[in-house]
């Protein structure tokens, strides 16, 4: 082969190429304002609207206007999950530089939302089934799901070199991603107290007009709102460890001298 012929890139290159950390903050720092401003005002308007303007449930009562935060949160704790599943494939398949930092900052956020969704499932369980908590499959198994979170968060940041700490965190997450289908179809599956999904891909949404499009506006709110929490995670590990990179090039330069010196 000619040595002026040019290789072939590499498999995975375009991952890499749009995994630079420089073009990361570039980019999430333009994405960043405009992802934070529609979280906030989807979730303002959605809790304005759902808590205040939209019907009581004929059932429920006001109660069900616990679910314009539990449900959202419900979906955001498996989907945070789920993102944390990717990244974690991205890191043991294809090496990519920041999958490994933004499954790590993902596990804080995705514990928090699913800790939100079982505290509002709580205070909407007393009132409906008469108990703050029961050992429905539902809410067994997103239990299950918060420890997993808080079980790759501890490990991710429980060993002295990084690499190995991603390295585990990554087996974990993509071994507790089974336990998303069984929130999914857990209420199929088994007898439970917890209600079948209203909103489903096949189906036409079984709620009321009036409650379902402030339940969406809180739904895009809280996505876009976990987005902007990961995303400026994210931008300041990035920023930590160049800095880090930076401090201990810095040392080493000026250590550099003083050798020389004793040398001399």
């Amino acid at each position: 082969m000619d040595a002026c012929t040019p290789l072939a890139p590499p498999a995975g290159s375009n991952l890499q190429r749009f995994a630079n950390p420089g073009q990361f903050l570039r980019l999430s720092g333009r994405v960043l304002p405009f992802v934070a401003v529609l979280g906030l005002g989807l979730t303002l308007a959605g809790c304005v609207w759902g808590l205040f303007f939209s019907p009581a449930d004929w059932q429920q009562g006001d109660a069900v206007r616990i679910m314009y935060v539990h449900v959202p949160a419900a979906w955001l704790a498996s989907f945070g999950y789920l993102s944390l599943a990717v990244c974690s494939v991205l890191s043991l398949v294809w090496r990519h530089p920041l999958a490994d930092l933004a499954a790590a900052e993902i596990g804080p956020v995705g514990a928090a939302f699913t800790g939100l969704c079982l505290a509002t499932g709580s205070l909407w369980g007393k009132p409906m089934w008469g108990a703050w908590w029961v050992w429905d499959a539902r809410l067994t198994s997103v239990l299950v799901l918060f420890f997993l979170y808080l079980g790759h968060v501890a490990l991710v940041r429980a060993f002295d070199d990084p690499q190995r700490g991603y390295r585990a965190g990554a087996i974990l997450a993509l071994i507790g991603v089974v336990n998303l289908p069984i929130i999914k179809f857990s209420v199929d599956w088994w007898n439970t107290l917890h209600q079948p999904a209203t909103i489903t891909l096949t189906g036409a949404p079984t709620m009321d007009v009036g409650m379902l499009w402030p339940l969406l506006l809180c739904a895009l709110g809280f996505f876009f709102g976990f987005t902007a929490i990961v995303i400026a995670r994210t931008r300041a590990a990035v920023m930590e460890r160049r800095i880090r990179g930076l401090l201990m090039a810095r040392a080493q330069e000026a250590d550099v001298p003083s050798a020389l010196s004793v040398d001399a």
